[in-house]
């Protein structure tokens, strides 16, 4: 199922912290890049599928593992029968909050299974409680953090018309004085998480911002240059633009 991922054992915090990260990365892809094929592939007339987030930042959507106790802790069983029952919306959001309580028990049974001690467990837990979990970012609920926090949002609007193309920003490599984007901005804008992966802001990287979701995404996320952002009026990410009516 997760091709020898039950021979692969991180023994220290960094490495499960890398492990954690690693199949958050591939599940938040499915929730929002991918979700197109994500939502195909849960088909409500298979059997009980679950959702997998796998260390290599892939995902996959398959029957739950035949070995009774499991290596490694399951993920919800039969995501794809409340699919049609429900908006799509709140269908990924149901996934996503059992997709965080997964990626948390795949990680304290890593730290009970190897010893980790009190002080460990605690470093774990805040180095993942630093991250947006993934049911704030598919919600946009990290978002809306940031924006009570900073108000990213004005200065995103400011810039975004400032490039005379809606939606687009591309965050400066280098500031100075006559270029208008002072230091506060700029801690501002590390604050935007983006909607694709659910990392931050770094000064050397090309954003480009989404009319309909009004998410920012890293432009290799949702592979977008900036010459290609150039020739864009309204830009759609990825999950907005596969988005169709449901009954």
């Amino acid at each position: 199922m997760e091709g020898g991922a039950a021979q692969y054992n991180p023994r220290t915090v960094e490495e499960v912290f890398k492990d954690f990260t690693g199949r958050r990365a591939g599940m938040i892809k499915a929730l929002t890049t991918d979700v197109e094929d994500f939502y195909q592939q849960c088909d409500p007339e298979k059997e009980n599928l679950c959702l997998y987030g796998y260390p290599s930042e892939q995902w996959e959507v398959n029957l739950p593992a035949e070995e009774v106790p499991p290596e490694l802790p399951e993920p919800a069983l039969g995501i794809n029968f409340a699919r049609d029952g429900m908006q799509e919306k709140e269908w990924l959001s149901l996934v996503a909050v059992h997709s965080d309580a997964w990626l948390l028990s795949v990680s304290f049974y890593f730290g009970a299974r190897f010893g980790f001690d009190r002080a460990d467990r605690k470093r774990l837990f805040n180095m993942m409680n630093d991250l947006p979990t993934i049911y704030e970012v598919v919600t946009g609920v990290a978002k809306k953090k940031v924006k009570d926090k900073s108000t990213v949002s004005n200065h995103s609007s400011n810039k975004s018309k400032s490039n005379s193309k809606t939606g687009k920003y591309s965050k400066p490599q280098v500031k100075d004085e006559d270029d208008g984007f002072d230091e506060e901005e700029e801690d501002e804008h590390g604050d935007t998480l983006c909607g694709a992966c659910g990392e931050n802001y770094a000064s050397d990287e090309f954003w480009i911002f989404c009319d309909m979701c009004e998410r920012w995404f890293h432009g290799n996320c949702v592979k977008i240059t900036p010459a290609k952002a150039e020739h864009i009026k309204q830009y759609k990410c990825p999950s907005c633009s596969n988005k169709r009516i449901r009954p």
